[in-house]
């Protein structure tokens, strides 16, 4: 069921409330639908004692006064860079909240196109006016123009947005040194052994890989601050729905963060057009793609299965990070997948592919570009009935989209590096 909160204030201020959403509202939307999920999503207490947490995110639609939640997830895990080339599509890269959310929030839209293709009506997409449709704007969808989009995080985005808060966290807060052979380790880095995670606090502003334990196995998976950040050029759509959905409304217009997790100073140099992105200060770039910096405003709720919140409860002497992580879609997603396949599945096995993966994406896609009649339809077609995912994502109608991304990781994520190896495949 579509989770939904209507302002119950007088009408001047539910008039003030469309001009600024009530960050406490979009958090309350978020927290009260993940209440709503099988207790089996939830962490747990282990056997021995250990209570679970997770960080939570969530993308919440705004239209007419009305906030819906389209989705949420639960995570904080990623795929070693090794592991790629195993993923075959059936695996998920990476499975932090935020992303993981993100993925799901693609996953409902190319739902709601399917259900408009099939008589449905929608309350946030609508299918594009044919003067709009051209050999260089395909797309037969759009979200809708009075849609503003939200997204709720429980956690710090790890990466650049939480340095200050990992630094306050360590018994000695002073920056690390960068040890003379490791000057890898500021942009510019090659590969997922120097990529920095947590480490040298004395760089900020810089891209991180996901953070992990020493002993971990390397990946290349970004920061969810670096992912966040890109998002701002690119729009939340990945470039699958990108090619049936137009990028132009699919911009984050709030984050959200709880005031225990929100660090001014870093929020503003991760993500302003006054921080590392201040050369990409209203740029524009074909396709409808531009620099869209998203605000960060804070509430004073806290998740139930936060780190904080769960460190706290009486008898939680020791706390550990779930292994588990849970997606779910206003469209009906609703699973939980472990070590990036679906719950009680063996690794990289196609039955394990979750309804957000590379994969299943690919082939809801394609099902629903075979249905698709009028102008662009064949270009869609063509575009996404081809023989490996390396195809779709290399195709000529996605050129805009790379543009967009070459020019934000030269100007503002300096030393991004791309994740390889899981683009071969080809569909069942």
């Amino acid at each position: 069921m579509t989770c939904w909160l209507r302002a119950t204030r007088p009408l001047t201020d539910r008039l003030r409330l469309q001009m600024a959403t009530d960050p406490e509202q979009v958090a309350a939307l978020v927290l009260r639908q993940f209440q709503k999920l099988p207790a089996k999503r939830r962490p747990q207490v282990r056997d021995n004692g250990l209570h679970e947490w997770v960080p939570l995110s969530g993308i919440v639609a705004e239209r007419d006064g009305v906030l819906t939640c389209l989705s949420l997830a639960t995570g904080m895990k990623c795929l070693p860079a090794s592991k790629l080339p195993l993923a075959k599509g059936n695996a998920l890269h990476d499975w932090h909240a935020e992303v993981l959310a993100i993925r799901a929030f693609n996953r409902y839209l190319l739902d709601e196109c399917s259900s408009h293709i099939q008589g449905a009506a929608s309350d946030f997409i609508r299918r594009r006016e044919p003067s709009e449709i051209s050999t260089d704007s395909p797309q037969t969808f759009a979200i809708k123009d009075d849609v503003k989009l939200h997204m709720y995080c429980s956690e710090a985005p790890c990466g650049d947005a939480s340095m200050e808060l990992t630094m306050a966290a360590q018994d000695d807060a002073s920056p690390w040194q960068v040890p003379d052979s490791a000057s890898a380790s500021v942009p510019g880095a090659a590969d997922a052994e120097t990529l920095p995670g947590r480490a040298y606090f004395s760089q900020l502003g810089v891209v991180r890989r996901k953070p992990a334990r020493g002993d971990a196995p390397p990946t290349t998976s970004k920061s969810c601050s670096d992912k966040l950040a890109l998002k701002q050029c690119t729009s939340l759509l990945s470039s699958l729905v990108s090619l049936l959905v137009h990028p132009g409304n699919a911009y984050l217009a709030t984050l959200v963060l709880p005031e225990s997790q929100h660090s001014a100073a870093a929020c503003e140099r991760s993500f302003s057009e006054s921080g590392r992105l201040r050369a990409l200060a209203g740029a524009r770039w074909h396709g409808g793609y531009r620099f869209v910096p998203f605000r960060v405003r804070t509430t004073t709720r806290e998740f139930e299965f936060s780190r904080r919140s769960v460190g706290t409860r009486a008898g939680a002497e020791r706390i550990a990070a779930s292994n588990l992580a849970a997606a779910w879609t206003a469209s009906g997603v609703d699973e939980g997948t472990m070590g990036g396949v679906l719950q009680g599945r063996k690794a990289f096995d196609v039955r394990g592919a979750s309804l957000v993966s590379r994969r299943r994406m690919w082939e809801l896609a394609a099902a629903l570009t075979g249905r698709l009649e009028g102008d662009g339809a064949e270009l869609l077609r063509r575009a996404v009935d081809v023989e490996t995912y390396a195809q779709v994502k290399g195709g000529e109608l996605l050129a805009d989209r790379r543009e967009a991304k070459r020019i934000a990781r030269r100007e503002g994520l300096v030393g991004w590096v791309v994740n390889v190896g899981d683009d071969g495949f080809s569909r069942l």
